[in-house]
């Protein structure tokens, strides 16, 4: 047993020597490194004008209690220090969610995508990029007139148009760096700008939490029961995110000239979790937006308060308010994993393409029958990958009181599972690279 683990790390060594002797991916990898110390230098500009002592007040530890916690979260803590990066990257992921959204509903954006080849998506990719500033504006227009509601920000109109406009172009500048992390590195450029934003915060969370441990706040079980659901966690999510189903397709053979090409078969894969982390960022937009808007508006009569104060106390507890909003919080993250899995999977698409290239699933007519199979199949297999993203979003709200730890907020919900997710993809597209040059992956 031990001379096979021994014999395994001395594979991933000599594969990892092997990645890194390669100049291409050699380049790709020095440059997403190199694109990881900008991010981290960009965390530390300041935005002018910001009252540092009023805005430590305005955020929470590290539960994550609101939305301002949750973009903190994602921007690797570059919104509790108010830098020009300050609204991440989450502008250009709503940009393309919509446009994901109006494809479906606009058919002639659905024909520039479908019909215009590689200029319809570089048209779209520019729509995206404009929406993206626009959005950019909003949000920092909204979160400027929140701060100075809350004396956080300095007053003056000029000031606050030039936080506006930092703030705007900080996430332009996010945009082209994940854009060239597509093309000019390894794995999808958003999920590495999130991935870095998340990991940045991890020294000041061990810090915290050791510094706890020493003061005697933490004893020694409790990190042990946070490791342990730690690791149960990571084992989890890797498990849902490597679940697939894989569907037969036979082909028939065809005779074109003297050769004969198909009578083979292969696989179809579908994930289990096939809409990733999109749905439980929805769902935490929707869950927390009343909560986080009625904390701004100022209370006109008693009955408003007392509205204000039940909505604001409205999150995942273990009271009876605290039950029904995990159940809510449930069912929305369920309800959106269908709905994104609905948007992002074509099961007429597949069922076309399948058909023109001679594929069929066995027992199935090809066609619309195959289609419709596809889309029941696929709604059987959401229903175990929308279970698993609900229990994962509420794990930040219960595990710290099962833990009594408060300071990692890693352990549970959407943080790790973009970490994880997002080092999966990295490993799989670096071995990509190796397999292509006769170089033995990571994974096999």
């Amino acid at each position: 047993m031990a001379r096979a683990q021994v014999t395994q790390t001395s594979k991933m060594r000599q594969t990892l020597v092997d990645a890194v002797s390669l100049p291409d991916v050699r380049k790709r990898i020095l440059f997403v490194g190199a694109m990881f110390a900008v991010y981290v230098g960009c965390i530390h500009i300041p935005v002018p004008g910001i009252r540092h002592d009023a805005l430590e007040n305005i955020f929470g530890g590290a539960g994550g209690s609101n939305i301002l916690d949750l973009m903190n979260a994602f921007a690797g803590g570059a919104l509790k220090r108010m830098s020009v990066i300050g609204l991440g990257i989450m502008p250009y992921i709503n940009a393309s969610i919509i446009f994901q959204l109006l494809t479906i509903a606009v058919p002639s954006l659905e024909r520039l995508q479908r019909d215009e080849g590689d200029y319809g998506r570089k048209l779209i990719a520019k729509y995206v990029r404009w929406l993206t500033v626009f959005l950019a504006f909003v949000q920092a227009v909204g979160l400027i007139t929140v701060l100075r509601g809350m004396n956080a920000v300095e007053p003056g109109v000029g000031l606050g148009f030039l936080m506006v406009i930092s703030l705007a172009a900080g996430t332009s500048f996010l945009m082209w760096i994940a854009e060239e992390l597509t093309d000019k590195g390894i794995g999808n450029g958003v999920s590495l700008v999130i991935f870095c934003g998340i990991m940045c915060n991890m020294p000041q969370e061990i810090g915290r939490t050791l510094a706890q441990a020493r003061a005697g706040a933490i004893n020694v079980p409790q990190l042990l029961l946070l490791a342990i659901c730690l690791v149960m966690i990571i084992a989890l999510i890797i498990f849902v995110q490597q679940g697939q189903r894989r569907l037969r397709v036979q082909y028939a053979k065809r005779v074109v000239g003297h050769r004969v090409y198909g009578g083979h078969s292969s696989f179809l894969p579908l994930k289990v979790n096939a809409a990733g982390v999109i749905p439980i960022i929805f769902a935490i937009s929707i869950f927390m937006f009343p909560a986080t808007v009625v904390q701004y508006v100022p209370a006109q009569s008693e009955w408003w308060r007392v509205w204000a104060s039940r909505i604001t106390s409205f999150h995942p507890g273990v009271d009876v308010v605290g039950i029904a909003a995990a159940l809510v919080y449930f069912v929305l993250v369920v309800i959106f994993t269908y709905f994104y899995t609905a948007v992002t999977f074509k099961p007429t698409e597949i069922a076309d393409s399948m058909k023109k290239n001679g594929g069929f699933i066995p027992g199935i007519r090809p066609g619309k029958p195959t289609a419709e199979y596809l889309d029941r199949l696929m709604q059987r297999i959401t229903l175990p990958g929308a279970l698993f993203l609900g229990l994962i979003a509420l794990t930040p709200y219960y595990l710290p009181a099962l833990t009594k730890v408060t300071t990692f907020s890693l352990v549970g919900g959407t943080s790790l599972l973009i970490v994880v997710g997002v080092a999966m993809d990295t490993m799989q597209q670096m071995e990509a690279h190796l397999l292509m040059r006769n170089y033995e992956g990571f994974l096999r």
